[in-house]
């Protein structure tokens, strides 16, 4: 089916693995969520950044991306609304606490303190809302895929980077996830999740005030 298309694909395909391995917001709440959780609600965690790829690909193939580019307040709607949810993620772990020790063991001792569906909308929501999502499939769809490509093949192309996007998280996560690397990160983890809260403020106040 993609023959004829597979230079466009290639293309694509390093495009876009480039920009997923670029630590980001997903990378940043992949990582905190491995690090606190365990590998099972970081894997879900990543699987809803993979199923969030499909908002974008969604709206893209259905003509959104003409529209934002012909009604630009639309697209500033779309950059705030996802720079204030950044916004709320990064205040959420800057806010976090020491463990007790209860929590301590309650760490090392329960496979999952937070429920796979939480972490599987906090992976989704996470890249869905992101405006700089937004912005690279708008370039990516209007310049690297042709307009004549027909849209079962624009399709697949949606379909290969959810897949990469979990994927290349799924890995982030299981190296995260190790009980060895855990171990050294659980007991100081606040400070690493205020770090990482820092960093998800820092992408939200950027996108803020670009767009404001």
């Amino acid at each position: 089916m993609l023959t004829g298309y597979w230079a466009e694909f290639l293309g694509l395909a390093v495009i876009h693995f480039l920009a997923v391995i670029v630590p980001g917001p997903d990378f940043a709440v992949t990582v905190r969520q491995s690090v606190r959780f365990g590998h099972w609600v970081g894997i879900n965690t990543a699987l809803g950044i993979g199923a969030g790829i499909s908002v974008h690909v969604a709206y893209t193939l259905v003509g959104v991306s003409a529209l934002m580019h012909a009604t630009p307040w639309l697209m500033t709607l779309a950059q705030i609304a996802g720079g204030a949810y950044l916004l709320y993620l990064g205040i959420n772990f800057i806010r976090s606490k020491p463990m007790t020790p209860g929590e301590l063991a309650d760490e090392f001792t329960s496979p999952e303190p937070q429920s796979l569906t939480k972490s599987f909308v906090v992976g989704f929501m996470t890249n869905a809302t992101n405006p700089k999502a937004t912005l690279f499939f708008l370039a990516v769809f209007t310049t690297v895929v042709r307009a004549t490509t027909p849209l079962t093949i624009q399709a697949l192309y949606g379909l290969w980077m959810c897949l990469v996007n979990a994927a290349w998280f799924v890995l982030v996560c299981l190296i995260f996830s190790n009980p060895a690397i855990r171990q050294r990160f659980v007991k100081s983890g606040y400070w690493f999740e205020r770090f990482m809260g820092v960093v998800m403020i820092g992408f939200s106040v950027r996108l803020l005030f670009i767009t404001l």
